[in-house]
């Protein structure tokens, strides 16, 4: 190997090693950021109301029921529109939470998809994204399952 060979594969050797390094700084910047935004996410809360004005739903950043409130109206209804009111509010309030919990996550996501993958650094290695693909529910965001 002669001198310019072991330059050129110094000088690729410090290019990596400048993109790990910035990949590991972004990593520990996101770490710290994920933090505020669970702490963001356990704040959550998104309510509707009924178009009948009978029930108002309020549900957490995963969907999850956290209030019902029947109005004195709601009394006097019968137990079909009631669950149909029940069930209009529901979908309403996890429909904002879903919404809020995107606009959270967003930024989070932003950088994570602009990163460098192991395989765009390194010739031939396995693409470190593949495993970690997620798919978004009603629920939170969770990982796919790629069977």
């Amino acid at each position: 190997m002669d001198r310019w060979e072991r330059e050129g594969l110094r000088s690729a050797n410090f290019g990596m090693r400048n993109q790990v390094d910035h990949i590991l700084d972004t990593l520990a910047e996101q770490r710290a950021r994920l933090c505020e935004v669970q702490q963001q996410l356990d704040t959550v809360r998104c309510t509707a109301t009924s178009t009948d004005g009978l029930v108002e739903v309020t549900v957490d950043s995963a969907g999850a029921l956290t209030d019902v409130r029947f109005t004195q109206d709601a009394l006097r209804s019968t137990v079909e529109q009631l669950g149909r009111s029940v069930t209009e509010a529901g979908r309403a309030a996890v429909r904002r939470a879903h919404e809020q919990t995107k606009e959270i996550i967003a930024p989070v996501a932003a950088v994570a998809d602009a990163m460098p993958d192991l395989a765009d650094l390194v010739t031939g290695a396995p693409s470190l994204r593949e495993p970690l693909e997620f798919e978004t529910t009603t629920d939170r965001t969770i990982p796919s399952d790629s069977n």
